[in-house]
């Protein structure tokens, strides 16, 4: 079974999700997988177009049910 870990990056901005994001994911063996929770506006972009460029495969991405302020969860398996 893969490793999964869940880090909340609410409250921060760019281009700290993605910073935060990469460390994470630098802690998991290939195939983990890292929920990422997110309000930055600019994250919709950002998150992707890191997955894709660092080899990580961008799983889901989905508004967040738990957050009424709009935030999104990112489901990403590393690469």
């Amino acid at each position: 079974m893969a490793e999964e870990i869940e880090i909340d990056v609410r409250g921060l901005k760019c281009p700290l999700p993605v910073l935060r994001a990469r460390k994470a994911l630098a802690g998991l063996a290939p195939g983990g997988l890292l929920r990422l929770r997110a309000d930055d506006p600019v994250a919709v972009i950002d998150i992707p177009h890191f997955c894709r460029e660092a080899g990580h495969a961008l799983i889901a991405a989905e508004d967040d049910d738990q957050d009424s302020a709009g935030a999104t969860l990112y489901l990403i398996r590393k690469g």
